[in-house]
């Protein structure tokens, strides 16, 4: 048997790495970090999660405490984004519903996409009666008014039992996504190698989630990304009016509403929450864009 020397041996090795493939996750993470978009939107949520989490904890107040002698008072060296009515200080109740309002949207986000990716894939795969029950369930809900349910709901969202308006708000994302998952599902289902594996015995359940649903992950991916934004601004928007996380929970809409009382003549009381608010969802939006033309870089040429 011949073998080669070592210096050629390690040329042929080198050749080999070069010529070798890329991963999809690689090229996808390559083509999304190369967008000015991406970086700005990655770096941007990076900098709200570090900010909300690390924050408090480099800060001597707590979004608990009071300072009674400090109302209404603006920025300070003692209070970096002044005080409210009560006395609490603005920076540490921010952060604390910047907290909130993160894990609002990324739970919501993993819970719905998930949601929609069992119902949407199961509904395409099988067809007859579970795809007429699956699909007639996501039309019952797609017309339901979904603000209005949950401001009933509202008082059962009190005492830290935050996590159920968290499953309430996933209930209302998944539709349309579903929708979509189960058109492209009944197009996956007829490639050769699905075929080959029913044949093989393999159980419809381990088709679907060990084939159906990894080509779906482009499409899963970006939704989840999108359904962050759009779980934000719903919790935002519900408890503007008071029917989202309640007291004594933070939320930046929450705070928002109360700050907008103060807004003309103590501003610091309404803007940065809402500031915060606007960074966060414009770094989820860039970031679900950039996803999007990572997955599919034919699609902005032909838009």
């Amino acid at each position: 048997m011949m073998t080669l020397p070592e210096e050629e041996f390690a040329e042929v090795q080198a050749d080999a790495e070069r010529l070798r493939v890329p991963s999809r996750t690689r090229v996808v993470a390559g083509r999304f970090f190369r967008t000015r978009q991406g970086r700005l939107g990655f770096g941007l949520l990076v900098f709200m999660f570090l900010l909300a989490f690390l924050g408090p904890v480099l800060y001597p107040w707590s979004y608990t405490d009071m300072d009674f002698s400090a109302f209404m008072q603006p920025p300070s060296l003692d209070h970096w984004f002044g005080t409210l009515q009560t006395g609490s200080d603005v920076y540490a109740v921010t952060l604390r519903g910047a907290q909130k309002s993160l894990i609002v949207g990324l739970l919501v986000a993993v819970l719905s996409t998930g949601l929609a990716a069992v119902v949407g894939s199961f509904a395409g795969y099988f067809l007859g009666w579970t795809d007429r029950t699956l699909m007639w369930v996501a039309d019952l809900l797609l017309v339901l008014p979904a603000f209005l349910i949950l401001a009933i709901m509202s008082p059962l969202f009190t005492g830290g039992r935050w996590p159920l308006f968290v499953i309430m708000l996933a209930l209302f994302l998944w539709m349309v996504t579903s929708k979509i998952v189960r058109g492209m599902t009944k197009a996956i289902k007829e490639r050769e190698y699905i075929k080959a594996a029913r044949f093989m015995g393999v159980p419809p359940s381990a088709i679907i989630f060990r084939h159906v649903m990894p080509n779906l992950a482009s499409l899963l991916i970006v939704d989840a990304t999108l359904n962050v934004s759009a779980a934000i601004l719903t919790e935002t928007s519900l408890s503007y009016f008071g029917f989202g996380i309640q007291p004594p929970d933070v939320s930046l809409g929450g705070l928002i509403a109360d700050g907008s009382r103060t807004a003309l003549y103590a501003p610091w009381t309404f803007w940065f929450a809402a500031g915060g608010l606007i960074i966060t969802i414009l770094s989820v939006n860039l970031i679900g864009d950039s996803l999007r033309d990572a997955f599919d870089p034919g699609a902005k040429g032909r838009a």
